[in-house]
């Protein structure tokens, strides 16, 4: 499984970005995909969550009502839509995979980042005050 994160940059504060996560090597319908993000001096936090089917999201309380996880199943993308961004926003952000069925449940553990398989290089995201 190969994970590509696009889409970080420098962006004011109240701005938006898109990031996208192309996923590859595998078919994907017994995977979920997740967001998360470390901060400098931080330990790598939870932000959304999707199962590949769509029937489940789940989102950071800090990003509710802000971003906006969604996938395009044809292409094999997620994508997190972030709209007024903060600075507190400001992290690299990582794609990565859960594969579904294994010991435990994902709608569990979704914020777990030890639970995840598979995981693609960060994309920096920079938002100034």
């Amino acid at each position: 499984v190969q994970l590509q994160a696009s889409g970080g940059g420098l962006v004011q504060a109240g701005g938006s970005l898109r990031l996208s996560c192309v996923a590859s090597g595998r078919t994907f319908s017994n995977y979920a995909l997740a967001w998360f993000r470390q901060a400098p001096g931080k330990e790598r936090e939870f932000v959304a969550a999707i199962r590949w089917s769509g029937a489940s999201r789940y989102y950071a309380d800090s990003v509710k009502g802000r971003f906006t996880i969604s996938r395009d199943n044809a292409k094999n993308i997620v994508d997190l839509q972030m709209n007024s961004l903060k600075p507190e926003d400001t992290a690299v952000y990582y794609c990565a995979a859960y594969v579904l069925g294994k010991e435990g449940s994902w709608d569990s553990n979704y914020p777990n980042r030890d639970e995840y398989d598979y995981w693609g290089q960060g994309t920096l995201v920079t938002v100034s005050s």
